[in-house]
């Protein structure tokens, strides 16, 4: 999947244009605002990005979780380089500590991650801070060709480029989920 980002001031057209997207087949789950004027966006009915999405907890937990990893192969490497698993206790206690060393070092890479912004934000904090809005779409390849035409219909809003997206099958979970709430 591919995400486009597009600037505006005028939440209307954005409430117009994520309507045009919705009738068009692009899922709820696919759309997201961010803004500084959360009342004001939720006030248009607007897929308002998470406060998870808005800070760095899971970029910086993984790089936590990758820095756990890293130190508990150490620590089973010395431990066996050592030998100290070849004494009464054997490997147990060693591989205890290797499990809790990434589970630390994941709860304080999210941690520090929480105070954070979400790094692929930083591109448009000076838009935010001037009042705009960022209308951000992740799209199969396939859907691109819909998106740029219904865009095209909006003369108000701004092309801000692409980046990375979430994977297929959590906008396909998050789908799934939302219809089994409505169920309920």
């Amino acid at each position: 999947m591919n995400r486009h980002y597009y600037i505006s001031d005028n939440l209307d057209d954005l409430e117009s244009l994520e309507h045009e997207l919705e009738e068009h087949g692009i899922n709820i789950e696919q759309i997201h605002v961010l803004s500084e004027k959360n009342a004001e966006v939720e006030q248009h009915h607007l897929h308002e990005v998470t406060s998870l999405m808005k800070n760095d907890a899971v970029h910086s937990g993984e790089i936590g979780a990758a820095i756990g990893v890293l130190l508990a192969a150490i620590i089973l490497g010395l431990s066996w380089l050592f030998g100290w698993t070849d004494t009464a206790v054997g490997w147990m206690p060693f591989i205890f500590l290797a499990i809790v060393v990434i589970g630390f070092c994941t709860w304080e890479g999210g941690f520090l991650g929480i105070q954070m912004p979400n790094s692929h934000f930083q591109r448009f904090k000076r838009a935010l801070k001037r009042g705009k809005h960022i209308f951000f779409v992740d799209v199969e390849p396939e859907q691109e060709p819909l998106l740029d035409e219904i865009a095209h219909h909006h003369p108000m809003l701004k092309d801000a480029g692409t980046g990375s997206a979430v994977p297929h099958w959590v906008v396909s979970w998050l789908h799934t989920w939302h219809q089994f709430k409505r169920t309920i």
